[in-house]
């Protein structure tokens, strides 16, 4: 329910915070790292995304929120082209998004995406999962990957998980895995489109405690969710969405306090009052 909040605090009953480590995943914050210059959308005659200009700089945490139907999950889908756009550019670290081909496959390799359902393959160990990738992919050596797999299994309170089958675990561990999934291919940025709608609300917390370690700790993310205690603890910004249009944006405390268009004033009265 889009009025619940959940603050989900990583000092709580989370998983253990993260270690810095001496070769931090992302670069330092400041630069544009993802760019989305006059993007339109169509699905037919529908206008899902009407000129949507936004840029994330490198470290940085964008919460994307709205009603249902906003274009929120289409916005973040088409970062690492699950949709394909109509018209406009999308450039990561300066490179236009690439149509198809071996270049799209190094792209999705340096985009990290976790959706509402986790997507484990249900034949194959937690380990087996996280280490797929990394091996197929990355080229990296399958007791490398391992190791690597593990500890990251580990950082997101799974590690005693590793070799059970996805089927075994609850939804909060599965969405965990997920992540630490999408982290084992080093990326330079995180999307998040709803990682945890399809969750029992007592899980929903263990995923969102990861999430906001992964801010803490200077991974650029681009998050669309109706979370709005995870939007006040953990995004640097929230971009608002009605009707396929980026409507306000702003820093959390100043748009949960003081937002500016009709849309958000009315989007946020639903959220009290529900």
């Amino acid at each position: 329910m889009e009025s619940q909040e959940h603050e989900g605090s990583a000092g709580h009953s989370g998983p253990a915070a993260f270690e810095t480590t001496s070769n931090p995943i992302v670069a330092a914050a400041g630069e544009p790292l993802v760019v989305l210059d006059h993007v339109e959308k169509y699905y037919g005659d529908f206008h899902a995304l009407k000129d949507i200009n936004l840029t994330v700089n490198k470290g940085e945490v964008v919460v994307v929120i709205g009603p249902s139907g906003s274009g929120k999950s289409t916005l973040c889908r088409t970062i690492n082209r699950l949709e394909t756009i109509n018209a406009g550019e999308i450039r990561i670290d300066g490179k236009k998004l690439p149509e198809e081909g071996k270049a799209l496959a190094a792209l999705r390799a340096d985009v990290g995406m976790v959706f509402q359902s986790f997507n484990l393959f249900a034949h194959k160990t937690i380990l087996e999962n996280v280490t797929l990738g990394p091996t197929r992919v990355r080229g990296q050596k399958r007791a490398a990957a391992a190791n690597a797999a593990r500890a990251l299994l580990e950082r997101v309170g799974v590690g005693v998980q590793a070799d059970k089958m996805p089927a075994q675990l609850s939804g909060g561990q599965q969405q965990r895995v997920a992540i630490a999934r999408a982290l084992a291919m080093k990326p330079k940025v995180m999307l998040f489109d709803e990682p945890t709608s399809a969750l029992d609300p007592e899980m929903i917390n263990e995923v969102l405690d990861v999430m906001v370690q992964l801010a803490s700790e200077g991974m650029t993310m681009v998050v669309v969710t109706h979370e709005m205690g995870f939007a006040r603890k953990a995004a640097d910004r929230v971009v608002f969405m009605a009707d396929g249009e980026i409507v306000e944006e702003a820093e959390p405390e100043e748009f949960f306090t003081n937002p500016k268009s009709d849309r958000a004033k009315d989007f946020l009265s639903k959220l009290l009052t529900h």
